[in-house]
């Protein structure tokens, strides 16, 4: 049971939480559920499988699509048994247009579902290189994991995978609503069952993701780690986070209070199916639906024998946009560019600073947070190469030593905050870097 709050401010605020409160009684412990048609088994090795999930298991994509993830498993002897999943990044939604991406990249990524050939076909996983995690020939960086098995999970819910609610959005043109469904908690939850049913009894496991993903591996390693109970498990999760906001905090107090209060609803985070009742019903020691940022912690002691690590920028011009712009007037009537970054990272930096602190009593939680790279506007530390992620003046070339002090459990786990506010040049995308800044200010950010 989550736990009760100590002040009602109101016979209203009262009624609310009795409400809360009887939507968490009602929802039922999660278990895994690998014995119905969770999905077809994987046939083939070094190459791109797609694996659709049936309509029966509640997955589908925004526009109602089914769907898809992509494993692409390995013949490596030793990593047979070895599983990287993947949850992709992108923007999210709770309006018409954003819901459509026609309000810009902060707006839901792949709005009208995934193809059968998505890793092949110019999306956004750009054939696995995307990332380094999810290429076992990347031309930019290498990782441990690219000889694991890897699954890659896209993000088309607008709801960085973890909601359950479906909506009518008319709010910019009546006339032309569209119902959105926001399913990430569902595809999650096909996904862990999938893996329970065809990838159990892993030696190894990593649930990582960026951007959105990263607040998806968050989300959703509690019931991947239940489905596949793997003998070693870790989870990376690269600038998504989830700040620790109390749902009565101030803005002052917590910048991001009106981003947590406006999902709560729009994605059914806290209904009685919804990934927050859910999470606390399964793992009653996970935190509180007072604070959804509580499930950053909250795994370290439910799992206490696995590894956790956070990871972001302190600079990162994009999820701080996506946090801040909408919900403060002063921000959004800035000026694209320097002065509107420097009223985000103002808001920004603090909650930071509070996550980090949050989760220093647990000992099984790493974090590695450098300033900032000339790349995505500081936005996602594990995209396209580790370069411009180091914290020099600890001695740390990249967050790849990082990761792999993560999936080291002899080591002592990592914690690192750069002090110096340096943006670093990223070796090897210079060029992406120029294009992606001539991008931003073509269309506002």
């Amino acid at each position: 049971m989550p736990a009760k709050p100590t002040i009602v401010r109101s016979s209203l605020g009262a009624i609310a939480l009795a409400c809360v409160a009887t939507a968490a009684q009602a929802a039922q412990p999660w278990t895994p559920d690998t014995t119905g048609n969770v999905g077809p088994a994987p046939t083939s090795f070094n190459k791109w499988e797609m694996i659709e999930f049936p309509a029966s298991t509640g997955a589908s994509c925004g526009n109602g699509s089914p769907y898809r993830i992509f494993i692409n498993r390995t013949t490596t002897a030793a990593d047979k048994a070895k599983t990287v999943v993947m949850f992709e990044g992108g923007g999210a939604c709770w309006e018409q247009n954003a819901c459509q991406q026609k309000d810009g990249v902060l707006g839901a990524t792949n709005y009208n579902g995934i193809k059968e050939n998505y890793m092949t076909g110019g999306g956004l996983a750009l054939y696995g290189w995307v990332t380094p995690f999810t290429s076992r020939n990347h031309p930019l960086q290498k990782v441990q994991t690219q000889s694991w098995n890897i699954i890659y999970a896209p993000y088309c819910t607008g709801d960085v995978h973890s909601g359950n609610k479906s909506n009518v959005y008319g709010d910019a043109d009546p006339k032309t609503a569209i119902t959105y469904r926001h399913k990430g908690f569902m595809n999650g939850q096909a996904i862990a069952n999938w893996m329970g049913k065809h990838l159990p009894k892993q030696d190894k496991l990593l649930v990582t993701g960026f951007s959105a993903g990263g607040a998806g591996a968050t989300s959703m390693y509690g019931l991947i780690r239940l489905a596949v109970q793997p003998k070693q498990s870790a989870m990376l999760a690269d600038s998504g986070p989830i700040f620790q906001v109390n749902r009565s905090d101030s803005p002052e107090v917590s910048p991001s209070i009106h981003l947590h209060n406006t999902i709560r609803d729009k994605w059914g985070i806290e209904g009685e199916e919804g990934l927050a009742n859910r999470m606390l019903a399964t793992f009653p020691t996970a935190g509180t639906i007072e604070n959804l940022g509580s499930l950053t912690t909250g795994l370290a002691r439910v799992f206490p024998q696995d590894r956790f690590g956070y990871a972001t920028f302190q600079a990162d011009a994009i999820y701080s946009s996506f946090s801040y712009t909408k919900f403060y007037p002063e921000i959004a009537a800035a000026p694209a560019g320097s002065k509107r970054d420097a009223l985000l990272l103002a808001k920004w930096q603090p909650e930071v600073k509070k996550w980090v602190t949050a989760m220093q009593p647990e000992p099984n939680i790493g974090y590695y947070v450098p300033y900032g790279r000339d790349f995505l506007k500081s936005h996602t530390l594990t995209t396209a190469t580790f370069s411009g992620t180091a914290i020099k003046e600890a001695g740390i070339k990249d967050i790849g030593a990082f990761t792999d002090n993560l999936l080291d459990p002899s080591k002592p786990i990592m914690r690192v905050v750069e002090q110096n506010r340096t943006v670093q040049n990223s070796q090897g995308i210079g060029f992406f870097s120029s294009f992606f800044n001539t991008f931003y200010a073509l269309i506002g950010l």
